[in-house]
């Protein structure tokens, strides 16, 4: 039986963020099919935007949803990407929507700015935690109870998995393959995609958060990167 993802699509979206890991699950596909041709695939991909409508990533590019998000199935992973975040964290039916959807799910995660979403929506609470290193402190001011690890390229918290910026949502996902398959499928995946498989730290940054000294800086929120 196929592990059903579900991924949000929203106007001013990071493009790889979003990318990247439909990316590396449709390769985690054709690389299990290569090893056991007449079994299902281990993923079923749905992407939904709130209302259903096509949108456009930061980039210009213009993205269709198969779904509105009122009308996605129950999914085992909801994937949260980054990008410009801001409307999304005052739209009280999508956070509603992403709720529900996580209730549900085995697993949510977040690439990016993602995790302002999800911590929004209530998801992330008294947690450790990554996003862009750029936001670090923003999310930690925002959500003092959260422990924010700006070091780390994704942090798997069990039902809640989130990713530092952009490329990390790769790293991610290729852990995430590995996680609800088998280590070997995610080896062959991150060899097929040509990038090193493993969780590579960016440069030492000290964690932010409840447990932190780091002082408030003057400037506001950066969600907006």
């Amino acid at each position: 039986m196929s592990t059903r993802l579900l991924l949000l699509m929203f106007d001013e979206v990071e493009l790889l963020d979003f990318a990247g890991p439909y990316e590396v699950f449709t390769t985690a596909n054709r690389m299990a099919a290569r090893r056991e041709p007449v079994a299902p695939p281990p993923f079923e991909l749905l992407t939904a935007s709130l209302d259903g409508q096509p949108a456009t990533a930061r980039a210009g590019l213009s993205l269709r949803p198969d779904m509105a998000l009122a009308e996605a199935p129950p999914c085992d992973v909801l994937l949260v990407p980054g990008g410009v975040v801001d409307a999304l964290l005052e739209d009280a039916a999508l956070l509603s929507e992403l709720q529900r959807h996580s209730g549900t799910a085995r697993i949510t995660a977040s690439i990016c700015t993602g995790a302002f979403v999800l911590a929004a929506a209530g998801l992330l609470r008294d947690a450790e935690v990554t996003t862009h290193w750029e936001d670090a402190e923003d999310l930690a001011r925002r959500h003092p109870d959260l422990r924010v690890r700006p070091e780390r390229r994704w942090v798997d918290n069990g039902r809640f998995v989130t990713s530092a910026g952009i490329a990390a949502g790769i790293d991610m996902s290729l852990h995430l393959v590995g996680r609800l398959t088998d280590a070997e499928l995610a080896s062959r995946t991150a060899r097929q995609l040509d990038v090193p498989l493993g969780g590579r730290m960016s440069p030492a940054r000290p964690p932010v958060g409840a447990h932190s000294s780091w002082r408030d800086r003057a400037a506001g929120p950066r969600v907006h990167r």
